[in-house]
């Protein structure tokens, strides 16, 4: 059956840190030929460094029809925001900077990342259990990058913090295949408020 949503605009939170391993670049450069190639946009966090940097040249070079680089004031005086993006929308603060992203974007993904990914990804799945959002989230966890993560989320599901309804909200993707797979196939899920239990 063919998914009945569609998306325009992607969201990737990923780190702006240059001090990592390759494979981590590798892997930006991967999902930015993969965005552009299924024709979806970027939105991202706007810098030239980084795994941001390397997600959004990637991007650009494969033919990406739109990227959009959001980044708080304070970050874009450092010198480090990326002029070729199609559009860089420079914020008040890291709050304002959240709230745009998540307004342009139809689907979230997070990359291996630091404190800055996990607070903006976990964000976004909050409001998606609120039902603020309702677009595809995704954690890239390849090479298990994520999986104490989704351990953690296990325990509050066991110990009845989370509703086990709600494994539903997001996909812990083993590799940028089944991810791709996962964001093609989305349909929208059908949950009630978490206090109508």
């Amino acid at each position: 059956m063919e998914s009945s949503y569609k998306i325009k605009n992607i969201c990737v939170f990923c780190s702006s840190s240059n001090h990592l391993d390759n494979k981590y670049f590798k892997l930006a450069e991967n999902l930015g030929q993969l965005i552009a190639r299924n024709n979806w946009s970027l939105v991202y966090g706007g810098t030239n460094v980084g795994l941001m940097g390397r997600l959004a040249e990637a991007s650009q070079n494969y033919g990406n029809p739109h990227i959009t680089g959001v980044i708080p004031q304070r970050i874009f005086d450092k010198g480090i925001a990326n002029d070729a993006c199609d559009e860089l929308i420079i914020t008040s603060d890291m709050y304002e900077r959240k709230k745009v992203m998540a307004s342009k974007s139809d689907a979230f993904v997070a990359m291996p990342g630091g404190f800055g990914t996990l607070e903006e990804i976990l964000e976004v799945l909050t409001l998606k259990q609120l039902q603020y959002l309702s677009g595809p989230v995704v954690f890239l966890n390849v090479e298990g990058f994520y999986c104490h993560l989704e351990k953690m989320f296990a325990t509050l599901f066991q110990k009845g913090f989370s509703n086990q309804k709600y494994r539903s909200l997001y996909y812990m993707a083993p590799d940028l295949e089944s991810m791709e797979k996962y964001l093609i196939d989305y349909n929208l899920p059908s949950l009630t408020d978490k206090w109508s239990d």
